[in-house]
């Protein structure tokens, strides 16, 4: 089993920034992709930004410019720098782990965190 523990979640004004971390623990030995998703009230859960253990990133156009997707492997954890953020950036923002090759049964499974609160207002 892998645990992805998020953090970094708050209230933030218009304008602001924030980061998030989600580290990711248990019995693996690697992880392909980690990510992050988030999901508004009434909305559909939506691809933020994605980076594999080589570095390539993928974000989604809202987010381009303003959000920096980064990875310690060494530390098995994620990052997304928020920053210029905006009401519409409010969401509940997931972790995401793909492809992470399990150390005893060498079979890879995708993983979610729990989720950490973002809420962009005045």
């Amino acid at each position: 089993q892998v645990q992805l523990v998020e953090s970094g979640g708050g209230l933030v004004q218009p304008g602001g920034s924030l980061r998030l971390s989600c580290r990711a623990s248990g019995r693996f030995f690697s992880i392909y992709l980690m990510g992050w998703y988030r999901q508004a009230p009434g909305k559909q859960r939506e691809l933020v930004a994605t980076i594999t253990s080589g570095g390539s990133t993928n974000y989604a156009d809202s987010v381009k410019g303003r959000f920096t997707i980064s990875r310690d492997n060494a530390k098995n954890t994620v990052y997304l720098q928020m920053n210029s953020l905006k009401p519409e950036d409010t969401a509940v923002y997931y972790c995401n782990a793909q492809r992470v090759l399990d150390r005893l049964s060498a079979r890879e499974y995708d993983y979610w965190g729990q989720g950490t609160q973002v809420t962009v207002s005045s």
